[in-house]
């Protein structure tokens, strides 16, 4: 049986860096991938997914040129092309992974894990080849880095649809997709597809798209998705799938309604992913299907850990990369390493990106009262272009003290500019220190120090008012 140090169940981004720092610190570490080097981020979700996003917008800038004086227009898109050269670039990371944990020292291995004991764990294919035994590794600390799997819902018909992950590997794009959805994985595939011709309708529940972001920002998004050519039904829980002669599909969509097309894509969600580890085994709590830790990312068992997507906490790449990086500093390199987790920027990678950090409207109204500073605005390039769209840029300001709680934002390089909004709002900057700040003109982002006077002001209201 082979001893550890440290064992990391899981090669994401954050079982990934813990291994790597843990290893240069000295420690003896090993890790298991049960699927891809690299996990969903990699393989099947940030990366793919933006050079899909890039792909999708190469014909509208096609037919934007001509405003300019180009004599082009957009073609035909080839998928498959588009498919294979997206799988040459993750072939590419997949192998520069593998070398950074071989490189640190990291102790590899294939196979699913699961629990023996606090302390056991045994590795092996499944099913296993005929003769073959399982390994088994002990390891005075565990870490959990198994990430999360995309749902679907419980109706019927679901088997019919694909998720997240089959939209990497479609045979052929479909002419006519029902996304259901509008989280930030439904927006963003709605505009790749929408981008690359096919016709998009997007299912969701509630009113507006992008629950849990700014409702500012979420109505900007609304008013903009049918210039896209994406299709709105809002308002619609599915209730079935079945299959029609000649292949097509046909979505119950309730009250009656339904909905004929191509292909059903849910985007309804992701679950910690917690499959065949017997966690059981180890004393591990979970609740409501996610590993709970405390802030050191302990489990109710000292000495396994868990971080990322299957603590159900922030569910993004770069939290999971710092949660990783701070366990294994704090393990092994007597680090005291923190991040602000709170002023974590978020994007969302549409043709027109929206981008978010701190505090929206709604939840810095419950805490103080407010200055809201909006401005909305036909960015330079859509002057010649004719496109009617409007960039949107909002600040969420504490009226007592004028530190800037929240930035939000919907338009070109929108991700670009907030991460640069993240650094102000962690640091606690204040209005007053926005506006001393000259401007780059001409630029969208000057518009973020020339907001001089409040569109509002809002007053501190109860919890759900």
């Amino acid at each position: 049986m082979e001893e550890f140090d440290l064992f990391v169940i899981g090669a994401g981004s954050g079982g990934v860096r813990c291994a790597r720092i843990a290893a240069r610190s000295g420690a003896r570490v090993g890790i298991v991938e049960a699927r891809h080097w690299g996990g969903t981020c990699v393989n099947l979700g940030c990366v793919p997914k933006k050079l899909m996003v890039y792909a999708s917008e190469y014909g509208g800038m096609a037919e934007d040129a001509r405003a300019f004086g180009w004599d082009m227009s957009a073609g035909a898109h080839d998928w498959s092309k588009l498919i294979a050269a997206k799988d040459r670039e993750i072939a590419r990371l997949n192998g520069i992974y593998v070398s950074l944990l071989e490189t640190a020292g990291v102790t590899l291995m294939s196979g699913h894990a699961r629990f023996l004991d606090a302390h056991t764990l045994e590795i092996g294919a499944s099913p296993l080849a005929p003769g073959e035994t399982p390994r088994r590794v002990r390891a005075k600390a565990i870490v959990i880095a198994t990430g999360s799997q995309a749902v679907r819902p419980g109706i019927p018909g679901a088997e019919l649809g694909i998720v997240s992950d089959d939209a990497f590997h479609l045979p052929a794009r479909p002419e006519r997709i029902a996304i259901i959805g509008a989280g930030y994985i439904g927006v963003e595939f709605a505009g790749i597809f929408a981008g690359l011709g096919s016709h998009v309708d997007l299912v969701y529940r509630q009113d507006l798209p992008l629950r849990g972001f700014d409702e500012e920002l979420r109505a900007s998004l609304a008013e903009a998705l049918p210039g896209y050519g994406i299709a709105l039904r809002s308002g619609h829980s599915p209730r079935g799938v079945e299959k029609l002669p000649g292949g097509a599909l046909r979505l119950d969509l309730g009250a009656g309604e339904t909905l004929e097309t191509d292909c059903v894509f849910f985007a309804t969600g992701r679950a910690p992913n917690l499959s065949r580890l017997d966690v059981e085994a180890a004393g591990v709590t979970v609740e409501k299907g996610r590993v709970v830790v405390d802030d050191a990312f302990r489990t109710s068992v000292p000495h396994i850990y868990a971080i990322g997507d299957v603590t159900d906490r922030y569910n993004l790449t770069p939290t999971a990369i710092a949660e990783g990086h701070m366990l294994a500093e704090r393990l092994f390199g007597g680090g005291t390493r923190d991040w602000s987790f709170a002023t974590t920027p978020k994007a969302v990678f549409f043709s027109e990106p929206l981008s978010s950090v701190g505090l929206t409207e709604e939840e810095a109204a419950r805490e103080t009262d407010l200055d809201i500073y909006t401005a909305r605005f036909r960015p330079l390039r859509q002057t010649l272009t004719g496109r009617d769209r409007k960039t949107f840029m909002k600040l969420v300001v504490c009226a007592r003290t004028q530190v800037v709680l929240g930035a939000h934002m919907m338009g070109d390089a929108a991700p670009e500019l907030m991460q640069g909004l993240a650094i102000a709002v962690t640091a606690r900057l204040t209005k007053r220190d926005f506006d001393r700040t000259i401007g780059i003109h001409p630029t969208t982002a000057e518009e973020i120090v020339t907001m001089r006077s409040p569109a509002r002001h809002v007053k501190q209201r109860a919890e759900g008012g």
